[in-house]
């Protein structure tokens, strides 16, 4: 069995080992089985580590039924010894963001009361999820600057293995469901807990904890933060985003918010008078097509189609045709996308029957709709042509 050097030492980044085995798996990638390893494995909601082994990358470090495996961009040579090299920005990284967690896990316990029931260590940010169903804004900040005091105070992280006997000295955050030796994540007087990752000395060397926000998850919490270097490179990107919207909006950062409201409203207004300005240009078309009816199978009948036009825009451009002429007959067929949308209405003087016409049309584009006899709307896939489906409706009426 590979000896795990990064129980012992979580800050060592180069070693010296043996390759016992090299296989490849089941997807045709070569992996090592090495003597010893300082490469972490993926497990707990830490990710692996990456880096160097042998002259090789290291692309991925799995455990799997209980070995390790070392997967490799190319193969080694099965019983030498090579020098290994972690990835050090990495593994910094997962034990800043995976001590972090703790630390804010803990300050919610502590402060509200408020149980983790699971953690995701991500490229960019962290979450974890809360079993609770709601949290407030200053419930988060409560928590947050208790995590941010306990890293101030430079306490120490502490692990140490036990067995299962032992586990009622400690108070643990949460039950270990693993058998035999048991590694404890300890940070005296303020946090017991169950893990195998790699954890800093202090807290300290955490850097700092920063809640991004939290959002409703089934029944309970999830919440997002980052820790550590990760605030540096967040606060450097969102200072960047800030400093060009202040040339785009030409307004300083202080006067960010009423400049970004006094747009929004006036695109309200710019909204508001397009709207009336389609209105007057529906009536215009209206107008127009209302002297191009003809008659077919005893129907006043006016029919279109059209690309990529909104369907609300067909509704209402229907309306206005059958409120100029009481005895039309008005169809209308758009390809919006890979969508064949229909739009059909007939004037009070009118008795065609249009909610049965397009039953058997809506069947030709595996599509569905609704409306009664004097309007009908509705939709399906564009696997005919648009001039297809209408003369089939034309058909139907």
């Amino acid at each position: 069995m590979t000896v795990k050097r990064y129980y012992a030492d979580a800050y060592r980044s180069t070693f010296t080992t043996t390759i016992n085995e090299l296989a490849q798996d089941e997807k045709g990638r070569w992996y090592a089985i090495l003597e010893e390893t300082c490469f972490y494995p993926t497990g707990g909601g830490q990710p692996h580590d990456t880096g160097m082994l042998g002259g090789r990358r290291v692309l991925e470090v799995e455990n799997v039924n209980g070995e390790i495996r070392h997967y490799l961009d190319a193969p080694l040579e099965e019983g030498v010894t090579i020098n290994g090299n972690i990835d050090w920005d990495r593994r910094f990284d997962h034990m800043q963001q995976h001590a972090g967690q703790h630390i804010l896990s803990a300050s919610f316990i502590e402060s509200l009361g408020y149980e983790t029931i699971s953690f995701h260590l991500g490229q960019e940010t962290l979450t974890i999820d809360l079993e609770i169903p709601d949290l407030t804004r200053e419930e988060a900040k409560r928590a947050e600057a208790l995590a941010n005091q306990v890293i101030r105070e430079a306490r120490p992280i502490e692990t140490k293995w036990v067995t299962e006997g032992e586990l009622g000295d400690y108070p643990l955050r949460k039950q270990p469901d693993v058998d035999g030796p048991i590694r404890l994540v300890i940070i005296p007087d303020f946090d017991y807990n169950g893990c195998g990752g790699t954890h800093p000395a202090s807290t300290s060397e955490v850097g700092g904890i920063k809640i991004l926000d939290w959002e409703k998850h089934k029944s309970h919490i999830r919440l997002r933060f980052i820790c550590g270097d990760r605030i540096r490179t967040h606060l450097q990107a969102k200072h960047d985003l800030l400093r060009d919207l202040t040339g785009i909006i030409q307004a300083p950062e202080e006067g960010m918010k009423e400049a970004v409201l006094r747009m929004i409203d006036r695109q309200k207004d710019i909204e508001k008078e397009l709207e009336g300005v389609k209105v007057e240009y529906l009536k215009l078309e209206a107008d127009v097509l209302v002297n191009s009816v003809q008659e077919v199978a005893g129907h006043l009948l006016l029919s279109r189609v059209y690309d990529e036009r909104p369907i609300k825009e067909l509704q209402g451009l229907a309306q206005q045709i059958t409120a100029r002429n009481e005895d039309v007959v008005v169809l209308f067929a758009v390809k919006n996308g890979a969508k064949l949308q229909l739009v059909g209405a007939r004037g009070k003087a009118s008795t065609a029957a249009l909610k049965e016409s397009v039953r058997p049309v809506f069947d030709l584009i595996n599509g569905k709709g609704g409306g009664k006899d004097a309007f009908v709307q509705g939709g399906g896939e564009a696997i005919i042509s648009k001039e297809e489906l209408m003369d089939e409706w034309i058909r139907q009426l």
